[in-house]
């Protein structure tokens, strides 16, 4: 190895121990909010991203008027083909349990509990979906709640 070599190959690690320090120090403490620094969802959108489950292709397995879903314990809603990656919005004044199969080829299953924001705006969830999918909705202690389906 010649002392050019050497000398990049120094620079390079010493890079990488500053970008390390820098993304550490620069951290958070806690978890953070999904909204808070929405730099994924901006590049999303800069790619062409961002698209929504149309309501219509949604079929629920619980009382529904419109695009809101009265559930009473679980609720399985049967998400048909979007025809690629798009993101089913389900919004509540409340807290309510979903979950969903990872998109994808993973063999997987994604399950979150959302809780409204400290804002006042309530619980969202967001979820990806890239074929035909049955999400289940589940309301905390079995008790009955409303959701709606967003394109927002």
């Amino acid at each position: 190895m010649t002392g050019r070599q050497k000398l990049l190959l120094g620079a390079v690690g010493v890079l990488l121990v500053v970008l390390f320090v820098v993304a550490v120090g620069a951290g958070r403490a806690d978890r953070g909010r999904p909204g808070d620094a929405d730099a994924v969802g901006w590049l999303g959108r800069l790619a062409g991203g961002g698209a929504t489950v149309d309501p219509t292709t949604v079929r629920a397995e619980c009382d529904r008027t419109g695009d809101v879903l009265t559930v009473a314990g679980d609720c399985v809603l049967r998400v048909a083909d979007p025809g690629g990656l798009k993101t089913l919005v389900l919004r509540a004044p409340d807290a309510f349990t979903v979950t969903a199969p990872a998109p994808g080829d993973a063999d997987l299953t994604v399950r979150d509990d959302v809780e409204p924001a400290d804002d006042g705006t309530g619980a969202v969830a967001k979820i990806a979906v890239d074929r035909a999918a049955a999400v289940v909705l589940s309301c905390p202690g079995g008790a009955g709640c409303t959701v709606a389906i967003s394109t927002s």
